[in-house]
């Protein structure tokens, strides 16, 4: 069955919408992420707009990480004051980065810009992950434990001014770098369509050693006020949310969210950062190997009207 999407300009099959936002939303509800970094490139394949994309997906990215921040909050895995730093630091961001995307968008490089990002991006944090949770699975397999660290031992940027007290994830130290962290996930999910969870997840697991149930749960509900805000902004600034594209999107979401959080509560955390890895992975692979092939048609011609 088809739908037009007006904001779009094109037909799509209504049934392939809702599974690709109700497989996304398995996704987020799993891993703690917005799951965005699968919803572009699939909804861009199928021949949607880049601008109109990743405008649209936020209201449903933020759904999803309603319904799974919901499930989390209910275990009692949310760190309410983490989430309140990242939630600041991450409404920030999103300013400056809706900011940024209507400039790239004027300029004409929004589509180069979006491609290379999730090159970059994923690829090199996919590649990292993958690494260490290969040797974390391995050393698991053996019986080896992590080294701990020294009682009083830390990085030297928890050590900067403005330490505050994260109880439920049992850790004390700066907000400063939370914050900035906060800032650039927002400022990368504004403009890339993503809800930042695959740059957020990783960084407190190993920067912070938050415990990854807390990290799911509270980067859940950073990413929610981070996606309605970026709602809000594209809305008001661009235009280019498509509402029907969005509401096929979440009314697949919700579902698929709910069944991502109860299978991503029993994941052992070796095997839940490999799997993580290898999606980030995977999707880089796709977009580099789009850019490295020579298209069919390499030359192209618009006609451009100018009025007077």
């Amino acid at each position: 069955m088809q739908v037009y999407l007006p904001i779009a300009e094109l037909p799509v099959n209504v049934f392939l919408l809702l599974g690709i936002g109700a497989a996304v939303g398995f996704v987020s509800g799993m891993f703690g992420i917005g799951g965005g970094f699968l919803m572009t490139p699939m909804l861009i394949f199928i021949g949607i707009p880049s601008a109109v994309v990743v405008a649209s997906q936020a209201p449903q990215i933020a759904a999803s990480s309603l319904t799974g921040a919901l499930s989390y909050w209910r275990k009692r895995a949310v760190d309410g004051r983490l989430a309140g730093v990242l939630i600041a630091g991450g409404l920030v961001g999103t300013q400056l980065g809706v900011m940024f995307f209507n400039a790239m968008r004027e300029q004409g490089h929004l589509e180069s810009v979006i491609v290379m990002s999730y090159v970059v991006l994923l690829g090199g944090i996919g590649l990292l992950m993958l690494a260490e949770s290969i040797r974390a699975t391995m050393s698991a397999r053996k019986g080896a434990q992590r080294p701990r660290r020294r009682f009083g031992e830390h990085p030297w940027y928890e050590g900067l001014p403005l330490k505050m007290r994260f109880p439920r994830s049992g850790r004390y130290f700066s907000v400063i770098p939370l914050a900035l962290l906060a800032l650039c996930v927002g400022f990368a999910g504004a403009v890339l369509g993503i809800g930042g969870g695959f740059i957020m997840v990783p960084a407190l697991i190993y920067l912070f050693r938050i415990p990854t149930q807390v990290v799911v749960g509270t980067s859940l509900v950073q990413i929610l006020f981070s996606m309605i805000a970026a709602t809000l902004l594209h809305a008001t600034t661009n235009y280019s949310v498509d509402a029907i594209l969005a509401l096929a999107l979440i009314v697949g979401g919700v579902f698929g969210a709910q069944f991502g959080a109860r299978a991503g509560a029993n994941l052992r955390g070796e095997y839940f950062r490999l799997l993580l890895a290898l999606m980030l992975f995977g999707v880089a692979a796709r977009f580099a190997i789009d850019i490295l092939q020579r298209p069919d048609d390499p030359f192209s011609a618009t006609k451009t009207e100018t009025y007077r």
